[in-house]
């Protein structure tokens, strides 16, 4: 297994903290954000190399981290790949990139996608071990309060197997209050669909769009995690962070 982490965005909506500094290399209590992605990804016993897609403007800054952590030795070996954008006018968007890794590195294996901005408290090896027990792909989900605002996320219905049967990414009319984070798992065989998927001239932006697509084709499953995940898109949600993490492991 693979996992990408997605950091190529510009994060205009937090500048001028990410005028120089890409978002998931903001510190929060003292270690970048990346760092605590990064941590929770060594947990999974059979990925063997995680790989950052960057844009071009701030991959140097990726390689320092990845260099950094490399020769600590510590957890799986970190590649930085550079998509070539330099602003939201030529960049690829988050499915883009996966496809970008996908083709540069020549991937054929299972993959597991996550979205460099997001902390959380959850076990991601608990999730990976609810995708190893049923073999699907598998998105994560948090049942949140109907009174939040759910039209800002991607919003999911499943039947009582836990599979889904409904997704739809920022919906006007939200039908439940499962809201998805941008963790996924995919199967091997499902990973030529993602270049399926961009040839049909679909959306090439919020990784949410995919798994929306893909569950029309084939079983997709939801793992409905306990704890938080903060996405991290604007200088309040940042600030709500400082207060959360390092999280509190038991």
């Amino acid at each position: 297994m693979k996992g990408i982490i997605l950091a190529a965005g510009y994060a205009t909506r937090l500048y001028p903290l990410t005028k120089d500094r890409p978002k998931a290399l903001l510190p929060v209590s003292g270690r970048p954000i990346l760092d605590y992605i990064a941590d929770e990804m060594d947990t999974i016993d059979d990925l063997d190399q995680i790989v950052i897609i960057s844009n071009h403007l701030f991959a140097d800054q990726f390689q320092t981290w990845a260099d950094a952590r490399n020769a600590a030795g510590q957890g799986h070996p970190v590649v930085v790949l550079d998509d070539g954008s330099t602003d939201d006018t030529n960049k690829l968007g988050a499915i883009g990139d996966i496809q970008f890794v996908i083709d540069q590195l020549g991937l054929d294996d299972e993959l597991m996608v996550i979205a460099g901005d997001n902390l959380f408290t959850y076990r991601l090896r608990d999730a990976w071990s609810d995708y190893r027990a049923h073999g699907e792909d598998m998105i994560l989900a948090k049942r949140l309060p109907w009174d939040d605002d759910l039209r800002r996320y991607a919003i999911a219905t499943i039947d009582e197997s836990g599979l889904v049967t409904n997704l739809v990414e920022k919906p006007a009319n939200p039908q439940s209050n499962l809201a998805v984070f941008a963790t996924y798992f995919y199967r091997q065989d499902t990973v030529p669909l993602i270049k399926a998927y961009l040839a049909e001239g679909n959306s090439p932006d919020a990784p949410g769009n995919f798994p929306a697509w893909l569950y029309q084709k084939k079983p997709v499953r939801l793992y409905e995690f306990d704890g938080i995940c903060i996405d991290i898109g604007t200088p309040e949600s940042y600030a709500d962070v400082m207060t959360t993490f390092p999280p509190v492991r038991q």
